[in-house]
């Protein structure tokens, strides 16, 4: 069976793409192809009207970043970061999955499947008995981190000094 990597590209895109829009982009391209207009001339028109309305909506941005009185842009989206207790049961989590996955048997082609995919699924299992044996008290390893971490806002441990 012969692959010409092109055509088939195109139509299997035009292929996936909506009926509405497949029929605006073949009327816009008999439009061109009938008008005998260089294609390199309408491209690079094409290029200066995107960048015109790219420049436009910078422009635009700006002006709205000075009004609200932002300084250095756009706002900064603040990501909340994850409880300090999360982070240490998700850390008891990896060691559990580590473990357990040392003590899953090696020659377990029967169960997990052979190669790649029944390391793939070893690995998954060992995932989710590690969380699991982490979602209750666990093993106590996030208790005593969460115990030798200082609590408070902008705490900071220095040694040495």
């Amino acid at each position: 069976m012969i692959v010409t990597a092109t055509p088939d590209l195109v139509l299997d895109v035009l292929d996936a793409a909506d009926p509405v829009t497949q029929r605006a982009a073949t009327a816009k391209l008999d439009a061109l192809k009938s008008s005998d207009a260089d294609f390199a001339a309408t491209m690079d028109a094409e290029v200066g009207k995107a960048k015109a309305a790219t420049a436009d909506q910078s422009a635009a941005q700006a002006a709205e970043a000075q009004q609200s009185g932002a300084v250095n842009g756009p706002p900064v989206r603040v990501i909340k970061a994850p409880a300090s207790g999360e982070v240490y049961r998700k850390f008891e989590a990896f060691i559990l999955q580590t473990f357990v996955e040392t003590m899953l048997p090696k020659e377990s082609e029967e169960v997990f499947g052979k190669g790649t995919a029944g390391g793939v699924w070893k690995s998954m299992l060992a995932e989710q008995l590690g969380a699991q044996l982490a979602k209750g008290k666990g093993i106590g390893i996030a208790k005593q981190l969460a115990a030798a971490q200082p609590t408070g806002p902008g705490v900071t441990e220095k040694s040495g000094s």
